[in-house]
């Protein structure tokens, strides 16, 4: 008996088949490396805590108005109080874990699970204790490890990202602006600063409405093909940093300017 074939059923095939070989050539593809020398990893670490706090030792800890949790470190590092809901992604006992492969972490900070600390008045009103002020001392004495924390977060963050994409062509899409932005002058920094500001966008709960604003969403907003990329990678950030204001559920517009200045450091003039 002869089966009689539709041209419908060779276009799902062909489609099957390009989908399919576009898995097996990703697993095939050699990761790019980004080289990062002490020197610029320092420069990047000294830009990040610029932008968190001004360069400012008293700003190594601070609880920010309207913020339910302290924001700790040059990375400005999220440590949730206990029983706090986590919003957002915690990086400070990720970031003391890292440490601790290097340095000894002092006991009174590796007993600590949680902070000190249940509220911002709380926080303030303690802010000149003992746990303050030794916190304050050895987040000043692990600057450089804290840098090599935000650069790890950053190579991990790709990986992280292309797995939570469908779309073979989406994923090609956003590997080849990840690595172009990576290319341009302050491409390697725009790139690490995002990721420890606004995170990788993969998290269900960083976002609004459905919406993510982190490296993955300005990543996919990009076309790529323009003659000056950092201008169009800030433009996306501030599209959906934009969008996220609009979005969320309480007002947030009081940051929206700071976030802009803040993309503006990416900029190659």
């Amino acid at each position: 008996m002869k089966i009689k074939s539709s041209p419908l059923l060779w276009i799902t095939f062909f489609i099957l088949s390009l989908a399919l070989l576009n898995e097996i050539v990703q697993k095939f593809i050699e990761p790019r490396e980004i080289i990062i020398s002490q020197q610029q990893a320092k420069q990047i670490g000294d830009k990040i805590w610029q932008n968190e706090g001004a360069g400012k030792s008293t700003n190594l800890i601070v609880w920010n108005e309207g913020e339910v949790f302290p924001s700790l470190g040059i990375g400005h590092f999220i440590w949730y109080p206990e029983g706090v809901q986590h919003s957002f992604e915690e990086s400070f006992p990720a970031l003391i874990n890292h440490i601790s492969d290097t340095k000894e972490i002092p006991k009174w900070l590796a007993d600590s699970k949680y902070p000190p600390w249940q509220s911002r008045e709380e926080f303030i009103a303690n802010k000149e204790s003992g746990f303050s002020r030794k916190l304050r001392y050895f987040l000043e004495d692990t600057k450089a490890e804290q840098t090599q924390f935000i650069i790890l977060r950053l190579e991990n963050a790709l990986p992280k990202i292309l797995r939570t994409v469908k779309s073979g062509f989406a994923r090609e899409r956003i590997r080849e602006n990840f690595y172009h932005v990576a290319m341009q002058e302050n491409g390697v920094y725009a790139l690490v600063d995002y990721v420890n500001f606004k995170g990788e966008g993969i998290s269900p709960t960083e976002r609004y409405n459905n919406q993510g604003w982190g490296l993955l969403q300005v990543l996919e907003n990009m076309h790529g093909n323009t003659d000056d990329l950092m201008r169009e990678f800030i433009e996306s950030a501030d599209q959906r940093l934009t969008r996220r204001v609009e979005n969320a559920p309480r007002d947030e517009s009081k940051w929206l300017p700071g976030w802009r200045k803040r993309l503006e450091t990416y900029n190659n003039n």
